[in-house]
């Protein structure tokens, strides 16, 4: 048997198939939404998807056309990020709050301001250490 009519090609087309129905460009950046009161938005989301799929053939059997068995799996996880505001001529960004839970990001954000308020403290010191 070919590796082009194999089996498994069938599994991986059909993977891809529904990936495809599931993951477009519109579940990145969505359908527009326009309020009663002439506002737009646009969701914004974070798409994160991946797939595995696997098969193998048992033994040579006679009579028997195929004698291959396998699978797939999928998954996706869509993440709202922002939403595009548009009013008035002008467009915004306005960004979805990160989750409360979330301590490393949490950690991350506030190096910038530990950074500075360590780095005042120790140029007051200095300063006044200094004789003059």
């Amino acid at each position: 048997m070919s590796e082009t009519n194999h089996p498994i090609n069938e599994v991986l087309q059909t993977t891809m198939c529904k990936i495809r129905e599931m993951v477009d460009a519109n579940t990145v950046v969505g359908q527009p939404i326009v309020t009663q009161d002439g506002v737009t938005l646009i969701p914004v989301s974070k798409l994160s998807f991946g797939f595995a799929t696997g098969g193998s053939d048992f033994g040579k059997t006679q009579g028997v056309a195929k004698n291959f068995g396998g699978g797939a799996g999928a998954g996706v996880s869509v993440n709202p990020v922002a939403f595009l505001v548009v009013q008035n001529g002008t467009v915004r960004l306005l960004p979805v709050a990160t989750p409360a839970g979330d301590n490393v990001s949490r950690v991350v954000d506030l190096v910038p301001e530990m950074f500075d308020k360590v780095t005042g403290y120790i140029e007051k010191k200095n300063s006044e250490d200094k004789p003059e």
